[in-house]
């Protein structure tokens, strides 16, 4: 595990390097690679495979909201690894070391949720983002929960998809044991564990699976109120994670891309 801790230190220092020097000679959509291909080594550094299931939908260039269940703090780098999103994140990461500075330099819109003043201003942003043709990938729940079911989805921040008349992709996200197939909480963050309790979860656990399955998109509809977006959204991960866990999904594993 000493090993795996340096070469994971490294890969934080190539970030960090990476945002300050290269980062301002590129594009959006190669910052967006630079992310993904990040992302995904810092996946196979924890041990961590990615999984993804569902058909490829075809995504028209407005912007959109990813909603998806939330497990862990690896939920950012397995999606970032997969689609270029910027993600609504509660203001506490902000201040979690190098990894918080890392999330704001990657455009991570944050959240002070004490305050209800704040939640008009990311709802603006957010808004915002949607209108340029950006995806913004967000965590209705409010907090981590153990993988094993879906808690209740807070609807405030679906309004921006409404005002945007953005389309709303939800996400099955869950952890399972490499060897066995079977549900693994070594990769929960949730409860009164630390960041550093949860690395060293995963690290000594030494072979998780993420499994993302992209459900079908759910396209703006005008009248629609932001509760029933929520409810509609909840109902199909909440739904797909009940038929995967009692072993009736029959989803066959693809790619899924979006543009840039």
């Amino acid at each position: 595990m000493p090993l795996r801790l340096s070469r994971l230190g490294f890969h934080l220092l190539t970030g960090v390097l990476t945002i300050l020097v290269v980062f301002p000679l590129l594009d959006r959509p190669a910052r967006s690679r630079r992310i993904a291909r990040w992302s995904r080594r810092l996946l196979a550094i924890l041990r961590v495979q990615i999984r993804v299931r569902g058909d490829e939908p075809a995504v028209p260039v407005q912007g959109g909201l990813l909603v998806s269940n939330h497990v862990s703090w690896l939920d950012i780098y397995a999606l970032q690894s997969v689609v270029p999103v910027r993600f609504i994140s509660k203001a506490e990461v902000r201040n979690w070391p190098v990894i918080g500075w890392l999330a704001a330099k990657v455009g991570t819109i944050f959240l002070v949720r004490e305050k209800k003043a704040d939640a008009l201003r990311v709802n603006q942003l957010m808004a915002g983002h949607l209108r340029e043709g950006d995806w913004l990938a967000l965590f209705p729940e409010g907090t981590t929960s153990d993988g094993r079911a879906v808690l209740p989805f807070f609807p405030s921040l679906f309004q921006p998809a409404l005002e945007a008349e953005a389309l709303v992709w939800p996400v099955r996200l869950r952890y399972l044991d490499r060897h066995t197939g079977t549900y693994c909480e070594a990769a929960a963050y949730h409860g009164d564990i630390t960041l550093w309790q949860s690395l060293n979860q995963v690290l000594r656990h030494g072979g998780v699976v993420v499994e993302l399955e992209f459900l079908p998109l759910i396209p703006h509809e005008a009248g629609r109120m932001r509760r029933e977006l929520a409810r509609l959204t909840e109902s199909a991960i909440r739904g797909q994670l009940a038929a995967v866990s009692d072993g009736h999904d029959t989803t066959p594993e693809s790619n899924v891309h979006l543009p840039a």
